[in-house]
C-alpha cells in the first residue's frame, strides 16, 4: 500500500489494521497512528495481538522492509488473505513527515 493512501484512509477513519513488526524501542520512538505493535517473532509464535478474522485488511511495516516481508509471509502462511506491505516502510513514512505517535 502506498503511504499517501494509508494516510488518507487513517484520516477518513477507514484504515486497515497496521502491524508494526519492529522492536519495542523502534515502535516507541514513533509509529503510525493506530498501529499495533506485533514483532515478527511474536507473529511467528502466534503471540501477536492480530485480528482473528483472516479476511481482515492488514498492512505490515518495519523500518526498511525485510522484517515486514517475513511477517507478511508468515501471515499468509497462517491463512490471512488480505495482507500488504507499506511501500517505503517506516523510513520513508518518517522522511516524508507523515504523522507519528510516540
Amino acid at each position: 500500500m502506498q503511504p499517501q493512501e494509508l494516510q488518507k484512509r487513517i484520516a477518513s477513519k477507514r484504515a486497515p489494521v497496521v502491524l508494526d513488526v519492529r522492536t519495542i524501542f523502534e515502535f516507541r520512538k514513533g509509529h503510525i497512528p493506530g498501529a499495533i505493535h506485533a514483532p515478527t517473532w511474536k507473529i511467528l509464535l502466534r503471540l501477536a495481538p492480530i485480528p482473528t478474522d483472516r479476511n481482515s485488511e492488514l498492512v505490515v511495516t518495519c523500518e526498511l522492509g525485510p522484517r515486514a516481508q517475513i511477517a507478511t509471509g508468515l501471515l499468509k502462511l497462517y491463512g490471512y488473505r488480505n495482507v500488504a506491505l507499506l511501500a517505503g516502510q517506516m523510513a520513508d513514512w518518517r522522511q516524508a513527515g507523515r504523522p507519528q505517535v510516540k
